[in-house]
């Protein structure tokens, strides 16, 4: 059975897309720790990140390099946060999440409560700024 980010890449399942191309897929986590909390995945579906053939691992960091600059343009911090926990979907992904401080990447975080307005302004803030 297809995995949730299978779904979304497919178009069955709605997403704030903010990028693609013909291997990878960026869109906003519904459930941000920040405003640009993003996930970037390989759209071949491999459950587990280090077990990508390395082409798609080192593309997939490419990828999330141009993905990382645009969040960044788009939300002025000091880094933009990377972590792979793989845990939550059997899909390899990768989050991109603006942080000033340690603290902005702790998981155990209330989430973001945004609207799908918001949402979408946000998405549209970083698409701006890719390339």
């Amino acid at each position: 059975m297809a995995s949730i980010f299978t779904k979304i890449i497919n178009g069955e399942i709605p997403c704030y897309k903010i990028a693609e191309d013909e291997n990878y897929f960026a869109f906003l986590d519904i459930n941000p720790l920040q405003k640009g909390h993003t996930l970037v995945v390989p759209k071949l579906e491999v459950d587990r990140y280090f077990d990508l053939e390395e082409n798609t691992l080192a593309g997939l960091t490419v990828f999330s390099k141009r993905v990382a600059k645009a969040i960044k343009l788009a939300f002025p911090c000091d880094r933009i946060g990377m972590t792979v926990i793989g845990l939550e979907v059997p899909h390899a992904h990768i989050h991109l999440i603006p942080i000033n401080r340690l603290l902005d990447m702790d998981f155990r975080q209330p989430k973001l409560a945004l609207t799908k307005v918001e949402m979408q302004d946000i998405a549209q803030k970083i698409q701006l700024h890719f390339e």
